[in-house]
């Protein structure tokens, strides 16, 4: 089983998990020629994927599904919020699978655990996401981490944790107030620190990767996301992985 990032951040997101002969894509924020593009930087054509995973309806991680999906026949699966949220744009889609946040399925070799999280969208999910064996858990766009998500999470062997923003540089930074306090709440995204409290809480004796994902540019470097991290792993900063807007990261093995 191996991984890659596409590209993760606020102009884009979209992650690809292989397992045997079955490609998986989580979320798909990047038009229809910068996905071929980044899916050829890891070897791979739009034609080898099996379908699409949704997280939720936000620009950053549905806004190029549509066309995608309907270019290269790929069926989508997602929550009825986050069909609900994109209807207008839901005839042109080949196929739809509404998901149970709550209830496990598989797109050929690949099992799938949906969970719930805590987000500013209609019914936000993430995953985790395996071959049966080995457990890569992606949590991204979550305000707040709950018992629940701490549960699901605990005991993978790899991990695409957000680290969206540092406190200080986003209280004193660019932003406007509203959308401060939008980016600081519950229904937000994890900083750096709630990121590390988490982590720390869960299971970590199986975990071969960490990636630290969804960084703001503005509000965030891959150093203090890094740090927290590593304070969090009892490890060196430099063994915690960052998934760059543009660069994503590359395969990652899971063993």
């Amino acid at each position: 089983m191996r991984f890659a990032s596409l590209g993760s951040g606020s102009g884009g997101n979209a992650l690809v998990l292989e397992v045997k002969q079955t490609r998986v894509l989580l979320d798909c924020g990047f038009g229809l020629r910068d996905m071929a593009r980044r899916l050829a930087r890891v070897d791979l054509a739009p034609e080898d994927l099996a379908g699409i995973l949704v997280t939720h309806e936000h620009a950053d991680h549905v806004g190029g599904v549509v066309k995608f999906a309907r270019k290269y026949n790929l069926a989508v699966w997602l929550t009825q919020g986050t069909l609900s949220a994109i209807r207008p744009q839901c005839p042109n889609l080949p196929l739809t699978h509404v998901i149970d946040s709550h209830t496990r399925f598989a797109i050929g070799d690949v099992e799938i655990e949906p969970f719930p999280v805590p987000h500013d969208a209609r019914e936000p999910a993430q995953y985790v996401l395996g071959n049966g064996a080995k457990r890569l858990g992606v949590l991204t766009d979550t305000g707040c981490a709950t018992p629940h998500i701490e549960a699901t999470l605990s005991g993978c062997d790899a991990l695409v944790l957000e680290c969206n923003h540092d406190v200080n540089l986003l209280r004193n930074g660019p932003y406007p107030p509203g959308l401060k306090k939008r980016v600081a709440s519950r229904f937000g995204h994890l900083d750096n620190g709630a990121a590390a409290n988490l982590l720390a809480k869960l299971d970590q004796s199986r975990l071969q990767h960490v990636i630290a994902a969804h960084l703001s540019r503005q509000n965030n470097t891959p150093a203090l996301a890094q740090d927290a991290l590593a304070r969090a792993m009892n490890c060196v900063a430099d063994w915690i992985g960052v998934a760059d807007e543009e660069a994503g990261f590359a395969w990652r093995q899971v063993a």
